[in-house]
């Protein structure tokens, strides 16, 4: 299908400064009215299913799609609408929290390992190892929390080794057939006090507030320049980053839309072919099931 919009304006090209405050969180609208947004969005999850069905069968290759953003940016709508239409027995979609005692007892990268995606499957993040680089790094007292060893903190490389740790680890990952791809879904301050409000306001979304989301708000600055590095150092060929403009939520999941299909298609997915032993079982199957046909 037509794409509504060339994606390589939202990509990250490798080693490209990145100023998010010259970068917009809003664009034109993609779609032209209710109806126009529900279409498309439709016929891309109809294609991304076409595509997830030829991952599956294939084997060989799989997808990593990871979501991060501030609070509200609205990561889990986008991953629920725009991949509601696939096989569930082909995706699976892991949250990353705050990390429990176990995960805090192993390297960083642990707990995301254990959930990258098999063969044929497509892997989704709703944020990931890139917590490491960008609350970590924020918040000082959650590193403290992480019980390091003083002397490897302190080093003046630290936070230039984990984005080293992180570009090798995603490189690795490339070499084995797992394909990358990472949205920072890109939230204006003010839209973002809009949803925290109708959070508060509507019962209906209660359950979705927690008073860290104003924490992490009054860290606005840091949180921005953190990303802003992040994208900066780990934004690869391989592995890209997509800022996604995000004050307009349906805007965001068609322009996510697009990204995944457009990624799917240039996988070189294809079916399986049948071995010459498949091919003669086949013929034995159908002569078996015309013989009992006639049977009867």
């Amino acid at each position: 299908m037509k794409l509504d919009c060339p994606i390589s304006q939202f990509r990250v090209a490798a080693d490209k400064s990145v100023k998010l405050k010259k970068t917009a969180t809003k664009i034109d609208p993609l779609y032209t009215s209710d109806q126009d947004y529900e279409s498309k969005l439709a016929n891309y999850r109809e294609e991304i299913a076409h595509w997830q069905s030829v991952l599956f069968a294939g084997q060989q290759q799989s997808l990593l799609l990871i979501f991060q953003g501030m609070d509200s940016a609205g990561k889990g709508g986008a991953i629920r609408h725009v991949m509601s239409g696939i096989n569930p027995q082909g995706c699976q979609v892991h949250s990353f929290g705050r990390p429990s005692e176990e995960e805090l007892a192993h390297d960083y990268l642990w707990r995301c390992l254990v959930r990258l995606p098999r063969r044929g499957m497509i892997g989704i993040f709703d944020r990931s190892y890139y917590e490491e680089v960008l609350v970590v790094r924020v918040k000082p007292e959650v590193l403290a929390g992480q019980s390091l060893p003083t002397s490897l903190v302190q080093q003046k490389n630290f936070w230039k080794d984990r984005y080293n740790d992180i570009r090798h680890h995603e490189s690795y990952l490339h070499r084995n057939g797992t394909k990358i791809v990472k949205f920072f879904l890109h939230l204006s301050a003010d839209e973002q006090r809009k949803r925290l409000l109708a959070r508060i306001d509507d019962p209906g979304k209660n359950w979705k507030f927690r008073l860290g989301d104003l924490d992490c708000r009054s860290h606005w600055a840091g949180f921005q320049k953190a990303y802003q590095e992040c994208l900066e150092q780990t934004s690869t060929a391989e592995s890209p980053w997509y800022i996604v403009p995000a004050d307009d939520k349906r805007n965001a999941r068609l322009v996510v839309s697009q990204v995944i299909l457009q990624t799917m298609q240039k996988m070189d997915l294809k079916f399986p072919t049948a071995s010459s032993g498949l091919v003669q079982d086949l013929a034995t199957a159908r002569k078996l099931l015309q013989d009992e046909a006639a049977a009867h």
